[in-house]
């Protein structure tokens, strides 16, 4: 309720106080930076922790290889739901923008970026920090990924010490995810700051012109979360609707943020409350920042093909097909940062050039409009894939998530 409260307060104040509004901007981006620091401990102990645990590190196998199944065909889902939808809907028809008279220079600072977003070789070796500190401090989710998982093995192989370490690696736990509760009771802050100076700055009269493509990318949200997610959440036994009652708080941060990075350890723990075993929750979530981004994927098809339209860019079913194939690589190693999106973005029209890549400009205005339901949806898909990869290792406690989500308001 707090939560709710400091957005709706920033809301009017970057609207009638503009300037105040995007002073205060420091509110959202420190709220933002406390959770970060605290991301790479807590992924790291949930993991090693969990594998240390572990009887059997066939488990372990089997879940990465299930978990990496269920990314792909998510994502290829959410990537073709956009295309489907920008075809059809036509959000970008009528508006016949001249992209040479557009400014270069506005999307010249993420095109620069896109070389760090393409390639899969540069990709894997990306992943390897320059040293086991580093990765700790980098920022990157999957360099953590790497270092926790070998310690975990390596725990694993210690005999007669392997209890004494596990139990010091789960005291760690329990101080990592303290520290985390101290720094969550200032989230109403963040998201008042966050709301604040994107009003502030960007004001809503501002977006009437792109006001459909932003309407048609939250129905088509909407419409992924209801229509596929929801027919694989009941799959799984559970009901999407009463998962998204029992994460609220967390969607509420993150929709004053616009980062999925600032519920990363409250998830964690409120997806292992649900039933699902902690290897599980600290293998399948963090790495679904990274491969199974829907709301971004939804987004870069959607807006790649409404530029073509906006820009009157004859686009075939072939170059079509092209586009979903380099969406599909050029998704893979994103994270729950905001502006990631419009990055990839950039790397997928410099990569299949039949779009001009300076229609870029026409988003840079509405994108911090468009990255709350990027990153909400991405919270989303990547607790149902939790749950799902859970129930299908059968490591889920379903009579512990049943009677959770039997009352989700009062979780």
């Amino acid at each position: 309720m707090q939560v709710l409260v400091a957005i709706v307060v920033g809301v009017l104040v970057g609207h009638y106080f503009p300037e105040t509004g995007t002073a205060l901007k420091p509110l959202g981006d420190g709220f933002v930076a406390l959770i970060r620091m605290m991301i790479a401990p807590v992924i790291f102990c949930v993991i090693v922790h969990g594998l240390a645990s572990m009887r059997d590190m066939a488990t372990f196998g089997r879940v990465g290889v299930r978990t990496l199944i269920y990314f792909q065909a998510v994502a290829t889902l959410a990537l073709i739901t956009g295309i489907v939808v920008a075809l059809v809907i036509r959000p970008g028809a009528g508006f016949n923008i001249d992209a040479a008279t557009l400014d270069p220079e506005l999307v010249s600072s993420y095109v620069g970026r896109t070389q760090q977003t393409t390639g899969i070789a540069g990709f894997l070796l990306g992943i390897i920090p320059r040293t086991f500190v580093g990765a700790l401090t980098g920022g990157d989710v999957l360099p953590v990924l790497l270092i926790a998982i070998l310690t975990g093995f390596a725990i694993q192989r210690m005999g007669e010490a392997k209890e004494r370490v596990t139990k010091v690696i789960g005291v760690a736990t329990k101080v990592v995810f303290g520290i985390v509760k101290i720094i969550v009771r200032a989230a109403p802050l963040g998201a008042l700051g966050g709301m604040a100076f994107t009003v502030g700055s960007y004001g809503v009269g501002s977006l009437s012109n792109l006001l459909q493509l932003i309407l048609t990318f939250y129905l088509t949200a909407i419409a992924f979360i209801v229509l596929i997610l929801g027919p694989i959440a009941r799959l799984a036994g559970f009901s999407i609707f009463r998962f998204i009652l029992y994460i609220k708080e967390e969607l509420m941060i993150v929709l004053g943020t616009s980062s999925s990075e600032t519920v990363l350890p409250d998830m964690l723990r409120k997806l292992e409350r649900l039933g699902a075993a902690r290897s599980t929750v600290g293998l399948v979530f963090p790495t679904g920042y990274s491969f199974n981004t829907d709301g971004t994927n939804i987004y870069l098809t959607l807006s790649a093909i409404f530029l073509a339209q906006a820009t009157n860019t004859e686009i075939s079913l072939g170059q079509v097909g092209t586009l979903l194939f380099v969406a599909m690589i050029a998704s893979m190693g994103t994270s729950g940062v905001s502006g990631t999106g419009f990055v990839i973005l950039a790397s997928i029209l410099a990569a299949v050039p039949v779009v001009p890549i300076q229609a870029l400009a026409l988003l840079v205005g509405i994108d911090k409009f468009m990255s709350e339901c990027r990153a909400i949806t991405n919270v989303v898909g990547n607790g149902v894939a939790t749950i799902v990869v859970s129930r299908w290792n059968g490591d889920l406690d379903e009579a512990r998530m049943r009677e959770c989500l039997a009352h989700p308001l009062g979780r």
